[in-house]
């Protein structure tokens, strides 16, 4: 008789879905807190709008019988308790600070899916053997304060508590006075507390899953990305009276060089990326030849041998730029980020619960950091990728798809509920 119920029990298991309507009524709500007159959200880290959101989320989290627990640096952990609390919880979220013209799905999706799990679990008296365990990350996207993923990189000793409590905005204000004075200061330290599994679900800021006609996309890992500024110092002249052959072009060896940074990516695809995305021309005058230009060099790609490879090349092919222009070119890192791969074991169970949900679905990589990122420091991780429309993200017209937002949490629960275990 027993073996019967647990056969029965498991078929109910596999065929529960989540309330798609209710999730996006959740966004939408979320969504008038700071929002703005093109459709948008700005709810800047730790603002008064900020505290809004969060006050809504954490009262939405109460509601649905989960506890409540804020840490030093303002992250979230909202709890449904398991069978045996003893075990560390399978843990779901991402952020609700926007960027200044940002959208209503990036971060939110992901932390408002994890409660709607929750409270489809909750709707269905289903009981997990591990807790479930919802999270909000503090300044994940960096626009007021910098470090970026400061919340999750503290969590995971990235960098300290207290270089992330120094930080200011333009104004001066530090990252400890705000989360004092919105009330987010928690007791408990960063990393003090124990993941069994994470995942994160979240549209994809990019438009190859619309562009396949997909709705899942079963996230493997996060490019690495290499970050730097290349100075090209020529000399400045009258654009008259010097002949071409004795010019010393900074902004024409730039500009060689620029080419060859999307060239590199190009070189190394599937997931190769190279972008120049700002540039400074000196003198900048119409009828000078510039004398130096300063330009930013991104390069990313699947592996951090594949992306240091491409860093090589364009380094090596500024060296020959330098010699044939007769100019200096002086390259130099601002800032590096590993690859990360993702679980074998989250990947493969997002594979499943999209399989057996019959969402068509294909590998996909995060061109983007994500909380994830950190997180798979930690424990086994896994990401969940939806279509966006055009892969507009960080903007105000950021749009996603009601079914689409429905199958990822479908996604999200039945991998998670795979790693929870039913009781």
């Amino acid at each position: 008789m027993t073996t019967d119920t647990h056969i029965d029990t498991v078929l109910d298991i596999s065929n529960i879905r989540i309330n798609g309507e209710r999730l996006w009524a959740s966004l939408m709500e979320l969504a008038q807190i700071g929002a703005t007159p093109k459709g948008g959200v700005c709810r800047l880290t730790l603002t008064d709008l900020d505290k809004q959101g969060r006050d809504l989320v954490t009262r939405w989290a109460r509601e649905a019988g989960m506890t409540v627990t804020i840490d030093k640096i303002g992250n979230g952990f909202m709890r449904r308790p398991g069978r045996n609390n003893s075990l560390p919880p399978i843990m779901t979220g991402s952020h609700i600070d926007t960027q200044p013209t940002g959208g209503k799905f990036d971060g939110n999706y992901g932390v408002l899916a994890g409660i709607e799990v929750v409270r489809t679990l909750n709707d269905m008296g289903i009981e997990t053997e591990a807790p479930i365990e919802v999270a909000f990350w503090t300044n994940e996207e960096g626009s007021r304060f910098v470090p970026v993923m400061m919340g999750s990189g503290v969590f995971a000793k990235a960098f300290t508590l207290e270089h992330a409590y120094a930080a200011t905005d333009t104004e001066g204000k530090s990252v400890k006075g705000e989360l004092e004075r919105i009330g987010y200061i928690g007791d408990q330290e960063p990393g003090d507390h124990p993941i069994g599994a994470y995942f994160e679900t979240h549209i994809e800021q990019g438009p190859v899953l619309e562009d396949n006609d997909v709705t899942i996309g079963v996230v493997s890992g996060v490019l690495g990305i290499r970050w730097f500024d290349c100075t090209v110092t020529g000399m400045e002249a009258h654009a008259g009276p010097t002949p071409m052959a004795l010019r010393k072009d900074s902004l024409l060896a730039a500009t060689r060089i620029m080419q060859d940074v999307v060239a590199a990516a190009h070189r190394h695809p599937p997931h190769g990326r190279g972008t120049v995305g700002m540039v400074q021309v000196f003198p900048n005058s119409r009828n000078v030849i510039p004398g130096r230009v300063k330009f930013s060099i991104d390069l990313r790609n699947s592996t951090d041998a594949l992306v240091d490879q491409m860093a090589d090349e364009v380094k090596a092919f500024a060296a020959k730029v330098a010699q044939e222009h007769g100019v200096d070119v002086k390259i130099e890192m601002v800032s590096s980020y590993n690859a990360i791969a993702f679980h074998d074991d989250c990947v493969e169970a997002v594979g499943r619960a999209a399989k057996k949900l019959g969402y068509s679905n294909m590998p996909a990589v995060s061109g983007a950091g994500h909380d994830a990122v950190y997180m798979a420091k930690l424990a086994p991780s896994g990401m969940i990728f939806i279509p966006c429309k055009d892969g507009i993200s960080h903007n105000e017209i950021e749009d996603a798809k009601p079914e689409h937002i429905t199958a990822g949490c479908n996604v999200l629960l039945h991998a998670m509920l795979e790693r929870a275990k039913v009781v």
